[in-house]
């Protein structure tokens, strides 16, 4: 079963919560059910534009894997005392905060003192991924980066529509600046802008990206809870035509100088001086590279079934 576009007919929310991981995901609410023996929590962020319970989305997918998994405890994260903060946050609130109210959340919850599994879409993979990095307690076990930007974005083709007067402000700040502080300090999308013909501009301002991807310098604490993972996933999108580059979704890139040559993962100087612990993680096994044929976040039930579902077992 594939997901059907709504009519064109739709409000400017409809269309944040159809591009940025809402309505695609409705694609494994339904059909047969898998059966584990296993308790392992699920915390799940959802991406740009959408919010934690959404019934077509992150809310459905909740109570599916609840449904379907028994006895799982599924936490899905909202970033904010309501959904339309929740919302909004995943526009306007600086990431870092983003991070340190979840690693806070997580900490506090006895249900997760054991460890869980962390599942995040879009721009939610990479977010999970600073969580991993960043709160190494509770544990995170497994990490599935569900079409995340990990090396950034260098565009904004499509976002969420044309329509939208958001995407056309989102737009404009961010060529007109996204390193400013005003920009970098109020605009998510900014702090995971990574811009291959200003590479020094990036690394000296970028608040989020540069520092979890270890642009200044190496954290060790980063690099040793990275490589705590037992896996770390990472979906691509093969007819992605929103994340620019898509190569970012396996942790590559646009080569230095220029925004036309891609490197893969292995080709960047991040993995050749294993600044991330990445390099490593390969050797030993622990880095999954998984391709679905569809547009952003767009993926059959069938697929997600058999490729991440033996990941939350």
């Amino acid at each position: 079963m594939h997901f059907q576009r709504k009519p064109s007919n739709m409000t400017s929310s409809s269309l944040l919560r159809f591009f940025f991981g809402a309505a695609p995901l409705l694609l494994v609410i339904f059909g047969s059910a898998w059966g584990s023996n296993t308790t392992t929590p699920l915390v799940m962020w959802h991406g740009m534009g959408d919010s934690c319970c959404n019934p077509l989305s992150m809310g459905g997918i909740k109570k599916m894997v609840e449904e379907e998994v028994p006895g799982i405890y599924v936490l899905s994260l909202k970033i904010g005392e309501t959904i339309i903060q929740d919302t909004e946050n995943s526009f306007f609130m600086d990431v870092n905060a983003q991070v340190a109210f979840v690693c806070n959340q997580l900490s506090q919850d006895p249900k997760l003192k054991g460890g869980y599994n962390a599942m995040g879409f879009s721009q939610g993979g990479q977010f999970l991924r600073a969580v991993a990095q960043r709160c190494p307690s509770p544990p995170m076990k497994t990490l599935i980066s569900v079409g995340g930007q990990h090396q950034g974005v260098y565009g904004l083709p499509r976002c969420p529509g044309e329509s939208s007067h958001i995407c056309d402000w989102i737009r404009k700040e961010l060529n007109s600046g996204a390193y400013t502080d005003f920009v970098q300090k109020h605009l998510v999308q900014a702090q995971y802008w990574h811009d291959p013909l200003n590479d020094d501009l990036y690394r000296t301002h970028s608040l989020f990206l540069a520092d979890i991807n270890q642009e200044r310098g190496v954290n060790e604490t980063y690099k040793k809870n990275l490589q705590s993972l037992e896996n770390f996933v990472m979906v691509k999108f093969l007819q992605d035509q929103i994340v620019d580059p898509v190569d970012s979704e396996w942790f590559g890139f646009l080569k230095s100088g220029q925004a036309k040559e891609t490197e893969t993962l292995q080709e960047s100087t991040l993995y050749k001086e294993d600044r991330l612990g990445l390099a490593e993680m390969d050797k030993a096994g622990k880095l999954v590279f998984l391709a679905s044929d569809g547009d952003h976040l767009q993926f059959t039930r069938e697929w997600f079934n058999a490729k991440l579902v033996p990941y939350l077992r």
